[in-house]
């Protein structure tokens, strides 16, 4: 298709050719204005800061997204108020070729490709830290990794659940000036609401039941390093100005101080959820977001870079030996066969997943084998439940029996959200630092 990107070379000097996308304003008070540009995502909305800026009422903050991608322009809505068209048919998603009129509320804009084309440069090696990938999207973000991590920009990192994005956060520290000094992680989305700002900023002694004692927060323990806040969506609302401030200021005041303290940080952020729909829709703070976004990086998912499935195997069958305390074992490529089984599913939790697989092949027969990828799902079906154990005490029989419905509705819970922890949790309509709690419980990941 005319929007497809076109990989010149993969080697020492290659790059990625991406035609140029022209949006120019048809209809609506902005008629005339246009933007060109060759970057992967565009975002269109009436927020400053957007790539295409709207003044018309009737476009939302942030309305819709243009992503590039090999099959062409992908626009997707941000849950607008007004509604997203592709000539003249209202979408969610839908491609925009050459010629396109997209609709935004009641502004029109002509989509072009044009003959110009950018040359994006690729990393030479198909490693950063701990990340690994030789296809063209990976090695393009190796290069953007290594542009930011000459940086103290703050950083947000997008990408669905399972794609590494901490493995990112602390490629860029470990790049970085600060790699020597401490690299501190926070999961938003496992800390109770009512906690959060005393994980982040800490708390002096006596500031409220059960503080026993004064505590340093995030911040102060990642002073002269890199704070990684993952799931930063999940943030409450009420913590998000406090954070804000700690953003722009350095500083931070501990929960029942009166003084704030100065702190030296380098600070990245992750989501697997659109921060821009959740500032549409209210839960998450506009100028918070504009402030994270500095330098931003989106983490492709498994199934855009699939070539790099031989190069993960190894890199992870290595990896799991390591982990579990094995002996080496040399690795044996999968044949062709198994290689276009595992190439052809979907893989919802991403790397993750395809982690899981391999240290379940290991664990279960020492030989990468595609039937192992839903092994979990098809044990608990095949074998049912356990036997009911009356030659136990009744509390220890029904514990037994507890243990086993947890594990098998933890792992086929998490595989339906595709290792998405926090959906899982929302689906379960369960707490997600309890989830968390159960998971680490029974080892399911």
């Amino acid at each position: 298709m005319s929007g497809r990107t076109e990989l010149i070379s993969a080697h020492a000097s290659s790059g990625l050719a991406v035609r140029r996308v022209t949006l120019e304003v048809t209809t609506g008070p902005d008629a005339g204005t246009q933007v060109s540009s060759s970057a992967e995502k565009l975002t269109i909305g009436s927020a400053p800061g957007n790539d295409l800026v709207l003044t018309d009422p009737t476009v939302s903050r942030f309305h819709a997204e243009l992503v590039r991608e090999r099959g062409g322009y992908r626009l997707r809505d941000l849950g607008s108020t007004n509604g997203t068209q592709v000539d003249q048919v209202r979408v969610v998603e839908g491609y925009g070729v050459d010629g396109s009129t997209l609709g935004f509320g009641a502004t029109r804009v002509r989509l072009s490709l044009v003959a110009e084309q950018d040359v994006l440069p690729l990393h030479p090696e198909p490693r950063f830290g701990k990340l690994v990938g030789e296809s063209a999207a990976m090695r393009a973000l190796f290069a953007q990794l290594a542009r930011l991590a000459a940086t103290d920009a703050t950083v947000l990192i997008e990408g669905e659940s399972g794609t590494g994005k901490e493995l990112v956060a602390e490629a860029l520290h470990q790049h970085g000036a600060r790699a020597s000094r401490p690299f501190v992680v926070v999961d938003c989305g496992s800390i109770p609401g009512e906690l959060v700002e005393s994980e982040l900023f800490g708390h002096e002694k006596g500031a409220f039941t059960g503080a026993t004692h004064e505590r340093r927060g995030a911040f102060e323990a990642a002073h002269g390093g890199t704070l990684f806040l993952d799931e930063v969506g999940e943030l409450p609302l009420a913590v998000q100005p406090k954070l804000l401030r700690a953003l722009e200021r350095r500083q931070v005041k501990r929960v029942g101080s009166d003084g704030y303290r100065s702190v030296d940080v380098r600070f990245v952020a992750a989501t697997h959820r659109d921060l821009r729909q959740a500032v549409n829709a209210g839960q998450f703070r506009e100028d918070l977001y504009f402030r994270l976004a500095v330098g931003m990086v989106r983490v492709p998912p498994l199934r855009a870079h699939l070539e790099d499935l031989s190069l993960l195997l190894e890199h992870l069958w290595a990896e799991t030996f390591r982990a579990l305390g094995l002996p080496a074992r040399p690795y044996t490529a999968p044949g062709l066969e198994t290689l276009h089984q595992l190439s052809a599913l979907p893989w919802r939790g991403n790397v993750r997943e395809l982690r899981n697989f391999v240290e379940r092949s290991v664990a279960l027969s020492g030989a990468l084998d595609a039937s192992f990828v839903q092994a979990p799902a098809r044990e608990s079906a095949a074998t049912g439940a356990p036997t009911v154990r009356v030659d136990l005490p009744y509390k220890e029989a029904k514990e037994a029996w507890l243990e086993h419905f947890e594990q098998v509705y933890l792992r086929q819970r998490l595989s339906a959200a595709g290792g998405n922890v926090s959906q899982m949790a929302r689906e379960a309509e369960v707490d997600r630092a309890h989830v968390i709690k159960l998971l680490r419980k029974h080892a399911v990941r």
